[in-house]
This record gives C-alpha cells, structure tokens and sequence, in this order.
C-alpha cells in the first residue's frame, strides 16, 4: 500500500483533503490512484492513518478508517548523524541514504577541511533540496516519520549543543582504540549523535576539541571509506544495534 505524507493542518478529524497541486497531480498522474483505493498517511507527529480515497479531482479528499498512535520516543534509539558537507549530488545521495535507513536528524556539517562553502543566499535553497529530498525517501521507504534535517553547521557550533546526547562519538581515520561495536558494548544509549569526518579527516585541533566536549573517538576499520559510505555504514550498523 501507497504511504504518503500530509501535514496535521490537512487531517480534520476523520478526514484528510489534499490541495496542494504538486501532491494532487502524483497521487492522480503518477500513481494513477483512484476513488475507492486505499492509502497509507503520516504526518510529522510519527501518526499513521489508514485512509480511502472518496474523492480525486482537483483536490483529494480522504476518509480516515483507522490511526496508528505514534511509537513512544522511549522506545526508539535516537540517532544523528553529523556529516562533513559534500559537493552537492553526494550530499544529497547521504540525505537519501540516511533517510531511508530511518536517522532521525540529519545536521551538515561544516568542518575546516570542507571544500563547499555555503552562504546564506546558497545555504537556503540546499536546506529546501535536502527536506525535498528527505521527504521523497520518507515515503518511497515506508517510514512513519520525517528526519529533521538541521541548517548547515559549524563544529564548534555543534560540540556546544551536544550536551544532550547520552552517547557522543566521532568517527575518524586516525588510529584509535575503539571500533564503533566497542564504543556501544555495555551501554544502553537512548540518543546518539556521531560525526562523521570530511575528505582528509578530521584536524587534530578539531578532534581535541571534540574530545573536550565528550565526545568518543571511534574507528571504522583499516580501510579508508568515503564521507557518504561511512555515513551510510555508522547509520546501517546503528539500526542493526537497535534491532539487536
């Protein structure tokens, strides 16, 4: 069945109507959907609603058969991944990625060895590319919830910040002690954030300063991986943690 996203402002009590044109035109033109068809709806409070389809013309009115109350947030790891900033098809490839492997926050980060710089006048239109595109693998990969994909930031700006994470870690291609599986052994993390490291790796000046604000080095074994494939592997082998 179909799964497809609408803000809580379209849900009215057991019914949805869809308005906007973008959204009409796919479920009508690209997904030929018809009246009488079922649809699955999230929206950004993680709710699912089983829906039918009553009427498809300009607008798309939905009748609600059943909703699905969000999974509680204590029963879910918390995962974000922090990643160095790439040229802009791999970027978007690691939001793609990311999103289909259910993190929950995705936050680009600007590091001193990132190459893209971006000012506000680029930066905005980036962030809408990436929600786009967050949002398009939300649904093609069936999850009930959309990541938050947070503004382009700097590391220093984000060591601050995260305090709240019970288990801080950066990944990097330096020697370390720890592997990834060592840094979770005996520990029940609720939410997690790991960076991950910009072509070249992390500066020691960077690494020392995450290491001040509590953050765990931690390898990814002997082989050098590219910024989007450690992205996706440190996302892959967190859901599996989860699973476990």
């Amino acid at each position: 069945m179909r799964k497809f996203y609408c803000p809580s402002e379209d849900i009215q009590d057991n019914q949805i109507i869809i308005s906007e044109k973008s959204k009409v035109h796919h479920l009508r033109t690209v997904l030929r959907l018809k009246a009488d068809d079922e649809l699955l709806v999230f929206d950004e409070r993680e709710n699912t609603y089983r829906c039918i389809i009553k009427a498809i013309a300009k607008n798309v009115t939905l009748q609600i058969r059943n909703k699905e109350k969000a999974k509680k947030a204590a029963e879910c790891l918390e995962i974000t991944v922090a990643c160095a900033i790439q040229k802009k098809a791999r970027f978007d490839e690691i939001i793609d990625k990311l999103t289909q492997l259910g993190v929950g926050k995705i936050i680009p980060l600007l590091t001193e060895r990132v190459i893209v710089r971006l000012d506000r006048e680029d930066a905005d239109p980036r962030l809408e590319r990436w929600k786009r595109i967050a949002l398009a693998a939300s649904q093609q990969s069936q999850r009930s919830a959309l990541p938050v994909i947070e503004p382009p930031t700097s590391l220093k700006g984000l060591l601050v910040e995260a305090k709240e994470y019970d288990l801080r870690l950066i990944a990097t291609l330096g020697k370390v002690q720890k592997t990834l599986r060592q840094a979770l052994a005996h520990k029940n993390p609720k939410r997690i954030i790991v960076l991950i490291w910009p072509e070249g790796d992390f500066t020691k000046a960077e690494l020392a300063l995450a290491k001040e604000a509590g953050f765990l080095a931690v390898s990814l074994g002997d082989l050098v991986l590219r910024v989007e494939t450690a992205a996706v592997a440190v996302a892959s082998f967190l859901k599996l943690y989860e699973d476990s």
